[in-house]
């Protein structure tokens, strides 16, 4: 069965740094596509970041240079480094996962498996 739990989150001051975790049971998918997400109060979903099977990254303009996504396949677990943060990174986080070849983080709907997110808080 497929499963995704996170685990990291908190309340930090701005500049802080945060490392989520994804324990995910779905890295016996081949062309497994991981990603991260957030969703602030009366905002929509966006996505921050994605990992390919093969370890290519892409991510979000506004995370770029201040997050760092990455997995370890023998713990079945996905990261997020999250340095430098600030108040407007305030959101619950989400680990997802799907099986398409196209793997990208502007694509919510490709998503199959979903995580039930980690709140992270980041005040002034």
């Amino acid at each position: 069965q497929v499963q995704l739990v996170e685990s990291g989150g908190g309340s930090v001051q701005a500049g802080g740094s945060l490392r989520l975790s994804c324990a995910a049971s779905v890295y016996t998918y081949l062309n497994i596509c991981m990603g991260w997400f957030r969703q602030a109060p009366g905002k929509q979903r966006e996505g921050v970041a994605v990992i390919t099977r093969l370890g290519d990254t892409s991510y979000s303009d506004s995370v770029k240079g201040r997050f760092t996504i990455s997995q370890e396949y023998a713990k079945n677990t996905l990261y997020l480094q999250m340095n430098s943060l600030k108040p407007e990174d305030t959101a619950m986080y989400y680990c997802a996962a799907h099986y398409s070849r196209l793997c990208a983080f502007g694509r919510l709907g490709d998503f199959r498996w979903w995580g039930q997110g980690t709140q992270v808080t980041v005040s002034s």
